[in-house]
């Protein structure tokens, strides 16, 4: 048998603790993306938990820069609603500035933006999308089938935001259907949480200051749903949502990691306030 020989630099490598490896320069901000009141959160629980309570929803986006990379998580309700307000069934969505004047305040300009992910395919996640044409868009593969397959907006996708990345010679897609290294050094990863749309996505940022932080997309929407597992009835599979759950819990469990419910007010706090960014 022929003896096994590591090179210095693999015996160093092994050897070297991870506290001695070189941390990302990593930086993130929570940005606002509007806010939805609800006048019957009835819809979020298919089991009756939340029959006629009101409840105040907010939308959050974040950007997260590695060195000299950006990317941007959700792109929000539509800047057409900044000053208004617009009301459909138990949905009441306005908006006061839009993602591209908030880049604005860090010097950032949409080109600037390398990557533009998205948690899935609903409207206040993705309607500021198509000011970022010349990023790489992000977005769970099954979500991705969805929308390729939408011909006009309907209750479920509307496509228009995502009109840089279809057709031909279009803004680079990458259809994620497990888990995704987004810079390749374990610093952001994209968590297949799906349930609430068939390909949606959790995430994961590793800070080196702040620690782990773990953004929920829609896998929940308030924090009465961890405790009591409401699963909205306008979730495409159960089954997925609940086991997704369990997958999202243990992970952040598993690294004592901050959890942040992008649409619950009370997890606002958990990251500093815009312009402040956390590192």
């Amino acid at each position: 048998m022929k003896p096994i020989i590591f090179s210095l630099a693999m015996a160093t490598s092994l050897a070297a603790p991870v506290s001695a490896q070189e941390a990302p320069d990593l930086e993130m901000w929570q940005l606002d993306c509007g806010t939805i009141e609800l006048s019957d959160a009835g819809d979020f629980s298919d089991a009756h938990l939340y029959d006629g309570e009101e409840r105040t929803l907010v939308v959050n986006c974040y950007l997260i820069r590695n060195a000299d990379q950006y990317m941007l998580w959700d792109a929000g309700l539509s800047k057409d609603l900044i000053g208004i307000s617009y009301t459909e069934g138990a949905f009441t969505v306005s908006m006061k500035r839009s993602l591209v004047d908030q880049l604005a305040e860090l010097t950032l300009s949409p080109e600037d933006i390398n990557l533009a992910a998205v948690s899935h395919y609903h409207f206040d996640h993705t309607s500021q999308l198509a000011d970022f044409p010349d990023a790489t868009l992000l977005i769970g593969a099954a979500d991705w089938d969805v929308v390729k397959a939408a011909q006009e907006p309907n209750q479920l996708v509307d496509p228009r935001p995502f009109t840089p990345w279809l057709g031909e010679d279009t803004a680079p897609v990458t259809a994620i259907a497990q888990d995704h290294d987004v810079f390749g050094d374990g610093s952001v990863l994209i968590k297949a949480t799906p349930g609430h749309t068939p390909g949606h996505a959790s995430l994961l940022v590793r800070l080196p200051e702040k620690g782990d932080v773990l953004l929920t997309g829609d896998l929940y929407h308030f924090e009465e749903q961890v405790t009591n597992r409401g699963v909205p009835q306008f979730n495409t599979n159960r089954a997925d949502t609940l086991a997704s759950m369990a997958r999202f819990d243990a992970i952040a469990k598993s690294l004592d990691a901050t959890v942040i419910i992008q649409h619950d007010s009370r997890h606002l706090d958990r990251l500093p306030t815009f312009p402040e960014s956390a590192k």
